[in-house]
């Protein structure tokens, strides 16, 4: 699962016994060598997504981390692209690695629960983030999205099927999860990390709630479950006027 470039299990250790923040600066310069980083595949699928229903002008990437999905915003973004995360440590890397030309890029520390932007991105996008969000702040979550959002701006974030109770990386995300549980039980601060995160019924909900109107578009190049269900979607979450 991880390079020969990536983390120890020390290093692994330390960082699960760290607060979120702490430990993905901890985990920052390895980052992009561990099975975390949201995989090329994905990225490329949504890019081709997205560049169907744009151009758009002003980009947010939630949650950042070291950059992977600000590429894909300075593919389909004109004007500007910017990134926001909790950890100091991950928005050095990506600033190292994004490449140059295309729009102004800019990258901003901060706590996607208090986002600190006015209304002006068009498209919000984000990867792998909702694991280190706990169900109840969900709401919360989706309210800053649509804060920062124009009329009309859309919210879009890749959403995998859950994997089958007869499939092996059901019952590894369960016991990761578990451990995870009894980690935040006994030890303090708490690190927010699982992997079975909100399912597709919810996350319509909540965003319908907030005043979104939710479209859902297959992503082909990852084919159909056995029932004939995408095994990957892309939610696009449109801010009402």
């Amino acid at each position: 699962m991880f390079s020969p470039q990536g983390p120890s299990l020390r290093e692994l250790a330390v960082q699960a016994l760290s607060s979120v923040e702490r430990g993905y600066d901890l985990l920052a310069p390895k980052f992009d060598h561990t099975p975390f980083r949201t995989p090329d595949t994905i990225l490329e699928a949504v890019e081709r997504a997205l560049s169907a229903m744009g151009p758009f002008q002003h980009g947010l990437d939630l949650c950042c981390g070291t950059g992977a999905g600000m590429e894909v915003l300075r593919e389909v973004c004109r004007e500007s692209v910017t990134g926001v995360d909790i950890s100091a440590g991950m928005l050095a890397v990506g600033k190292k690695q994004v490449g140059s030309g295309g729009p102004s890029v800019a990258w901003v520390r901060g706590d996607a629960r208090a986002l600190p932007f006015r209304p002006v991105f068009d498209l919000v996008v984000s990867f792998g983030a909702f694991g280190h969000f706990l169900p109840g702040e969900l709401p919360g979550l989706f309210a800053q999205v649509h804060s920062v959002l124009r009329p009309g701006g859309r919210f879009a974030f890749p959403l995998p099927a859950p994997a089958p109770p007869r499939s092996p990386w059901y019952w590894a995300a369960l016991g990761f999860d578990t451990a995870m549980r009894v980690r935040n039980a006994l030890w303090r601060p708490p690190f927010v990390m699982y992997y079975r995160p909100f399912r597709l019924g919810v996350v319509r909900e909540e965003l319908e709630r907030t005043g979104f109107e939710v479209e859902l578009h297959a992503l082909p190049e990852f084919g159909h479950r056995d029932d004939g269900s995408p095994r990957c979607r892309m939610v696009v979450a449109t801010r009402r006027g």
